[in-house]
């Protein structure tokens, strides 16, 4: 294959390009969204920080900031869920309203915007979780393809997570 086969691909490249914009994050969250929406699908986006000496969550982004404001700050407690994302860095999907329900507490504001499955992708550095891309959409949406399709995603969104706005 050619390199002018492979070539570039679009919605990576304008998150890429925003990176490069002045106005951080705002530039790199929105490009995210757009370019996941386009990717993969979603009703709800938000991003997520993790601060692990707090077991504390921070929204630093979300589509709908109605619902889901920025800024929002909310205890994580153990469980499966945190075990996996947070401690070892998988991606969570859950398919089904009940599987949303058994970890989120929020469910059923979840459940009002239409929403009944998720993909939580994990944001790494230096084998550590540091926030989250989280996609939310109707049952059944999310299937593991969308995990690889979206890692390149969440690992562009580092600097947005390092970098005070």
């Amino acid at each position: 294959m050619t390199r002018a086969q492979l070539g570039a691909d679009p919605l990576l490249c304008a998150v890429a390009v925003a990176q490069g914009r002045p106005d951080q994050p705002d530039a790199l969250f929105a490009a995210l969204d757009e370019a996941l929406r386009s990717a993969i699908g979603h009703k709800l986006f938000t991003i997520l920080t993790y601060d692990d000496d707090s077991r504390e969550a921070a929204r630093l982004y979300s589509n709908l900031p109605g619902p889901y404001p920025p800024g929002a700050r909310k205890r994580l407690s153990p469980g499966p869920w945190t075990a996996a994302v947070l401690d070892c860095g998988e991606a969570y999907i859950g398919r089904t309203p009940d599987d949303l329900r058994a970890v989120f507490s929020d469910h059923e504001l979840i459940a009002s915007l239409g929403c009944a499955s998720v993909l939580n992708m994990p944001v790494r550095w230096r084998g550590r979780t540091l926030g989250s891309l989280n996609l939310l959409h109707e049952a059944g949406w999310y299937v593991e393809d969308d995990v690889a399709a979206c890692l390149p995603f969440a690992q562009l969104a580092l600097p947005g997570l390092l970098t005070p706005s």
